[in-house]
C-alpha cells in the first residue's frame, strides 16, 4: 500500500525496533541475533522498519539492511527534549539526525520523526525543530517529516489532536488499540481527509498479551466508570474475539488486535516489535490476515469506543 501523500510503498506490518525488546536486546540477544531478526522481517516481506536514536538499535538495522536497502522504508526518530530536560535546539537536532545517519550507515532516512512529543513540547517543535527539519529535506538528508505521540503518558492524544490542524506532517506514529480506539475520531477523522501516512504502535502491548495484565486493566476501567461490568467478562474480557473453529474469527487476543489495528480506515502500517523469530512470524501472519467480523467490531466499539485513558502498556 502507499503510505499516504509521501508515495512511498510499504508493507502493513512494520517492524517496530523498540519498544518492550528492542529487538531481543532488553532481554540477551546477542548483536547479530538482533540483526537476524530484521532480516527475517525482509524474508517475511516486511518493507517498513521503524527504529530512532533511543531505542540503541539504529546500528543493528543499517547493518541488516547492506545488500538489501531497495525496496525498504527505513523510519527513525529523534527526542526534543535534553538529558536535563531542556528542549532541544535546532543545531542539537540537527547533530542527532547527523548521528543517525551515520548509524544507520545511510544518507537520506525515508521517514524521520520528532520522538515522544507531548503538548507541552508542541510550540518549541512547531516553531524552532519543523524548520530545521524542513532544511534537513532541503538538503536530502531526510524524505518526510513525522511525529510520534507520547501515547502512554497522552492516551487521549491532546497533541495530535493540535498537530493535525498542521500542514507540515507527513506522517504521524499513533497509539491506538482494542481497548483505546479514540484516536479513530480524533485523529483520523483529520488525517483521512488530508492523506496523512498513518502508522500504529500499541497494537499489543502488554494488556493485550497477558491475560493478568488485561484483567486488571480492566478492573481499574470498572472502578473508573469506564467500562460496565455487567457487559464485560472481567474473568475473560476478551475472550468473546476468540473462537478458533469459526471462519473469519481469531485465534488469539493477540491476533484479534493486530488485525483490528490493519483495518482501522486511515490506518496505513501497523508496527510489531519482538527479539522472538517465531512470534515475528505469528505477528506478521496475524497483521495480514482479514478484518475481524462485524459482530465482534460493534461490540468492541460498544465496550470500548469511548475508553481514552489507557494505552494497553
Amino acid at each position: 500500500m502507499t503510505l499516504g501523500r509521501t508515495g512511498l510503498v510499504v508493507s502493513a506490518a512494520g517492524l517496530g525496533c523498540g519498544g518492550h525488546s528492542r529487538l531481543g536486546q532488553r532481554h540477551g540477544a546477542t548483536f547479530d541475533e538482533s540483526v537476524g531478526v530484521v532480516q527475517r522481517a525482509l524474508d517475511l516481506g516486511v518493507t517498513f522498519i521503524d527504529t530512532a536514536r533511543a531505542y540503541g538499535t539504529e546500528e543493528i538495522v543499517g547493518t541488516a539492511l547492506k545488500g538489501r536497502r531497495d525496496g525498504v522504508v527505513v523510519s527513525s526518530k529523534s527526542q526534543v527534549y535534553s538529558g536535563d530536560g531542556s528542549d532541544v535546539t535546532a543545531a542539537a537536532f540537527r547533530a542527532s539526525v547527523e548521528l543517525s545517519l551515520k548509524r544507520l550507515m545511510l544518507e537520506c532516512i525515508d521517514v524521520f520523526h520528532l520522538h515522544g512529543v507531548r503538548l507541552s513540547q508542541y510550540d518549541h517543535c512547531l516553531n524552532e525543530l519543523v524548520p530545521e527539519m524542513l532544511r534537513l529535506r532541503d538538503e536530502g538528508k531526510i524524505k518526510f517529516l513525522a511525529i510520534s505521540e507520547a501515547f502512554a503518558g497522552d492516551p487521549g492524544h491532546e497533541m495530535l489532536q493540535r498537530a493535525v490542524d498542521d500542514s507540515c506532517w507527513d506522517v504521524m506514529m499513533v497509539g491506538f488499540n482494542v481497548l483505546n480506539p479514540t484516536a479513530r475520531d480524533r485523529v483520523f477523522a483529520v488525517t483521512r481527509q488530508s492523506n496523512v501516512g498513518i502508522l500504529i504502535m500499541f497494537a499489543v502491548r502488554r494488556a493485550l498479551s497477558q491475560p493478568e495484565a488485561l484483567r486488571r486493566v480492566l478492573a481499574d476501567l470498572v472502578e473508573r466508570g469506564e467500562a460496565d461490568a455487567a457487559s464485560v467478562d472481567l474473568d475473560d474480557p476478551l475472550g468473546f474475539l476468540v473462537r478458533p473453529d469459526e471462519e473469519g474469527a481469531a485465534r488469539s487476543v493477540v491476533e484479534a488486535s493486530y488485525r483490528f489495528a490493519r483495518h482501522e480506515p486511515g490506518a496505513h502500517v501497523v508496527l510489531t516489535g519482538t527479539g522472538n523469530l517465531g512470534h515475528l512470524e505469528q505477528n506478521v501472519r496475524s497483521i495480514t490476515g482479514p478484518s475481524l467480523p462485524t459482530a465482534d467490531l460493534d461490540r468492541l466499539r460498544e465496550l470500548f469506543g469511548h475508553v481514552d485513558s489507557v494505552s494497553g502498556n
